[in-house]
């Protein structure tokens, strides 16, 4: 009897083994993500980049997942073809990209413009952006991949703490990309030292990756010899289910508008915490690290939270608060101190934790199973809307309306140019994304009501 009803997921040592498996991978990919934020001012220096350049470079992410539908693919062919294919499908692709990323980074490319495109940009900061943007789709195709895989193993079980753990650990990536690349291109002399760094990790991640195959394929053996089938299988009218789904598309909204306020914010905030601050480049990286260290303690006790109590739509409107809060102040500028600086990230690092916690398992709870990747798919494609303007924007206004001037500075022993720059407007765009969200999560508060009530 037993045959029938147990499963290898019953067995808390094997589904917490593939969370630890599949988390890990997470954990190489954020590396790669955020590796080039703590270099800006050495890019813009050393390579002759502009910050509209740079915003350019870091906005490729996006690029392909947007218009190429990407992940609207990605999404379906995970749906079809399953969890492990699409895996390492992914990790290949973020392989292939990082490649492309680290030759342009290299100086490969020199001058304005690639074949008559974009005469403005510099070529390096336009091939490095096109790796940028092949990272981008395997990224964002392991992101949802990773989630399936997760809901998978924890169905009915600690989901939404095994969700916050798999983010939280993706987190520890992002905090090691705050402080690390600037003491390796010391040690290097190599601008793109982190990116070979990345590229190992990347391929650790693959091994582990490849041992999480294992173990889902003895998921299938033994579901099927439960009798307990997978999911009926995917159709394209599925993606018409999904679509109709109201709170699913507040949910989306909120997460475009929440991720554009922090990731973006991310890869501008060294630069930010070393001329509005005052601090070395070097030392500017640990403190936008304690905003993902935040998350990463504090993510899987909200998500245990969420398991217990549920109230997913007031946790997500607290967190969106917190964020308004947070770049309202740091767009003060005579809130200038050290202490302000750090106490303001570990806040942020708490609203970082409180959206995610309860936005992926808030998915995965209002969306059958079969169409999760689909769902997640179209979420994570609005998203990289965000993800791909919103750098771009800042890196533009800055340029055009946030230059106080230029300083020469010693830079890995070289006297270079530094255009110096005043971050309030940025952060008053970031704080009306926080607004935006507040709206949204209201309005899923008041959805929540309607569902519980129905």
């Amino acid at each position: 009897m037993s045959k029938t009803t147990t499963s290898i997921r019953d067995s808390k040592t094997a589904r917490w083994l593939v969370l630890a498996l599949v988390s890990f991978t997470m954990m190489c990919m954020y590396y790669l993500t955020d590796a080039m934020a703590p270099l800006q001012e050495r890019l813009q220096s050393n390579l002759g980049w502009s910050a509209t350049d740079y915003g350019f470079f870091t906005s490729g992410y996006g690029w392909f997942n947007v218009f190429l539908l990407m992940l609207i693919f990605g999404g379906m062919l995970l749906d079809k073809m399953g969890i492990r294919f699409t895996g390492v499908l992914a990790i290949l692709i973020m392989l292939s990209g990082a490649f492309l990323k680290y030759y342009a980074i290299s100086g490969h490319f020199q001058g304005h413009g690639v074949l008559g495109l974009f005469q403005s940009k510099s070529t390096s900061a336009i091939m490095a952006g096109i790796g940028f943007a092949i990272f981008g789709v395997g990224c964002e195709i392991f992101g949802i991949t990773a989630n399936k895989a997760v809901v998978r193993w924890f169905r009915g079980k600690e989901m939404a703490l095994a969700i916050g753990l798999n983010t939280s650990t993706g987190r520890i990536g992002t905090a090691l990309a705050m402080f690390t690349p600037i003491p390796l291109v010391k040690m290097t002399g190599s601008l793109s030292a982190p990116i070979v760094l990345s590229m190992l990790l990347l391929c650790i991640g693959l091994l582990v990756f490849v041992l999480f195959t294992v173990m889902d394929k003895k998921l299938d053996k033994a579901d099927a010899a439960a009798n307990q089938s997978s999911d009926e299988e995917f159709k394209f009218s599925d993606i018409v289910a999904v679509a109709k789904n109201k709170a699913f598309w507040l949910i989306t909204i909120l997460c475009v508008l929440f991720y554009s306020a922090v990731f973006p914010f991310i890869k501008y905030a060294v630069n930010l915490m070393q001329q509005k601050f005052q601090i070395s480049d070097e030392f500017a990286g640990y403190i936008p690290a304690i905003l993902p260290f935040a998350a990463l303690f504090l993510t899987p006790y909200f998500g245990n939270l969420y398991d217990k109590k549920g109230r997913g739509a007031t946790i997500m409107l607290i967190g969106s608060v917190m964020l308004l809060v947070v770049h309202l102040l740091f767009s003060v500028p005579s809130l200038n101190s050290f202490p302000i600086a750090i106490a303001l990230v570990i806040f942020l690092g708490v609203a970082f934790a409180l959206v995610p916690s309860s936005m992926w398992p808030s998915i995965a709870k209002i969306i059958p199973h079969k169409q999760l990747g689909t769902a997640y798919s179209i979420t994570f494609w609005v998203q990289n809307w965000g993800l791909m303007g919103v750098p771009l924007l800042i890196g533009y206004v800055l340029d055009k309306y946030c230059v106080t001037g230029t300083v020469t500075k010693m830079i890995d022993g070289k006297s270079l140019e530094v255009t110096q720059y005043n971050y309030t407007i940025p952060m008053l765009i970031f704080a009306c994304f926080g607004l935006l969200a507040i709206l949204f999560a209201y309005l899923l508060k008041i959805e929540d009501r309607k569902r519980v009530m129905d």
